[in-house]
């Protein structure tokens, strides 16, 4: 789309009208950037590879370092009455978002309630076997500070994990009681699993329990 319009942030608008999405699409830089990654001694260059055929990523940067944010998306953020960060994959969606230039600083300016919904369960190559404090923890590591009120838990363990994540390894995100708690954040236990696709959120649930615990 953006070779067709000429312009990434028209060709944005431009999908969000194709796809009758509900809301407003905005990128968090008008900067091209490059997701790079550390594995031990070696260094993954692109968002595709990141992840692929590692057991643990050692910590994620952008190139260039210095791409600032889209004021657009600051003024959002700075306008915000709620701001919420996942479900998404840890290395490869959140922290890019979080890395840009000036993004913490505009989430700490905002006076929204901030919610982390932790994911469900560990994604291969990423986050296989994480606690909820080692996603907590990642984040901080990157961007060093706490940046949220709340944290979203999924406490439905009972659903069976479909065959093809039993397959690859995945297990649920356990919640670390002992050391979630000595995080300064609010922790909700809810069941917010899909009985479809049970590593995965359910929108619903997940919607009612911001709505009916967070945003009262």
């Amino acid at each position: 789309m953006a070779e067709i319009t000429g312009d990434f942030e028209h060709a944005i608008r431009e999908s969000g009208r194709v796809l009758a999405v509900r809301g407003q699409i905005v990128p968090s830089t008008l900067h091209d950037v490059v997701l790079c990654a550390t594995a031990g001694s070696e260094v993954r260059v692109g968002e595709s590879k990141v992840p692929y055929g590692v057991d643990h990523i050692d910590r994620v940067f952008l190139e260039p370092a210095d791409a600032q944010i889209n004021p657009e998306a600051e003024n959002a953020i700075l306008a915000a009455e709620l701001i919420i960060v996942g479900p998404g994959s840890l290395y490869t969606s959140i922290l890019p978002n979080l890395l840009i230039e000036g993004m913490v600083e505009a989430l700490r300016a905002s006076p929204a309630v901030k919610v982390y919904v932790c994911n469900i369960a560990g994604q291969p190559g990423e986050t296989m076997g994480f606690s909820v404090s080692e996603h907590l923890k990642t984040i901080e590591d990157h961007v060093g500070v706490t940046l949220f009120d709340y944290v979203i838990v999924n406490s439905n363990t009972g659903l069976p994990l479909p065959p093809s994540a039993v397959e690859a390894g995945v297990t649920r995100v356990g919640f670390d009681r002992d050391q979630a708690t000595l995080q300064p954040v609010n922790y909700i236990l809810a069941d917010v699993a899909s009985s479809q696709i049970s590593t995965h959120h359910d929108p619903e649930k997940l919607s009612k329990v911001i709505m009916k615990r967070i945003w009262r």
